[in-house]
């Protein structure tokens, strides 16, 4: 007797509504004046505004958006003192994800074909896929530290600093692939404090140019 195969389940609505909704405002060139209505995502998605709704909250808790009640959801806007919290907890988390990095061959081989991929795309002036190389490069190092507390928080600062990455993306950009050689360079021989050193230095880079870029808007 023939046996019918159980369909998967759909994802849920709300699931599907805050991945995309993320991924607009994350490659949207968006004013921070801008206003995301339920209407609106509800309109292009073509579902209900409960699933919107529900993924705006995640968005806002996610410090992506905030939500003003009966006006709608905004851009964030950032103040200099708040983005040199992110980036002082940034250096913290990442400084220590090299240290407890566990580095093998295969994280090595990762890193390398990474700064490859960095260099293409800063080629070719593909500003998203530089950012979403870079994130993933750090990423990577975070995840072989072991600890998913520090990967999810991580994850939720570069999220945060890709907002305001996308507007700002000529300051640092090219720096990426000679600070991430240092850095591979470093893990590669095993020499902590060089990697410490180049993974500080790198942030700090980004960050003083960003912060010194917003004193003059």
């Amino acid at each position: 007797m023939s046996v019918i195969e159980k369909l998967a389940p759909p994802q849920n609505l709300t699931t599907l509504a805050y991945a995309s909704i993320k991924r607009y405002i994350l490659e949207g060139e968006l004013d921070e004046g801008s206003r995301l209505t339920e209407d609106f995502f509800s309109g292009q998605l073509g579902i209900s505004k409960s699933p919107v709704r529900e993924a705006l909250n995640t968005l806002q808790g996610e410090g992506l958006i905030r939500i003003e009640p009966r006006r709608g959801a905004y851009l964030r806007r950032f103040t200099i003192k708040e983005v040199q919290d992110l980036y002082d907890v940034r250096e913290a988390l990442e400084v220590h994800a090299v240290t407890a990095a566990k580095v093998t061959p295969e994280l090595i081989a990762w890193l390398e074909g990474s700064i490859i991929h960095t260099k293409k795309w800063l080629k070719a002036g593909d500003k998203l896929r530089h950012i979403e190389e870079d994130t993933r490069f750090h990423g990577a190092i975070a995840s072989a530290s072991g600890n998913r507390e520090l990967c999810r928080v991580l994850a939720n600062i570069q999220n945060q600093i890709w907002l305001f990455r996308c507007k700002t993306y000529r300051l640092s950009s090219t720096t990426a692939p000679a600070a991430h050689r240092a850095i591979l360079d470093a893990l590669r021989a095993n020499n902590t404090r060089a990697a410490q050193a180049a993974m500080r230095e790198h942030i700090r880079l980004v960050r003083n140019r960003l912060i010194e870029h917003l004193k003059h808007i």
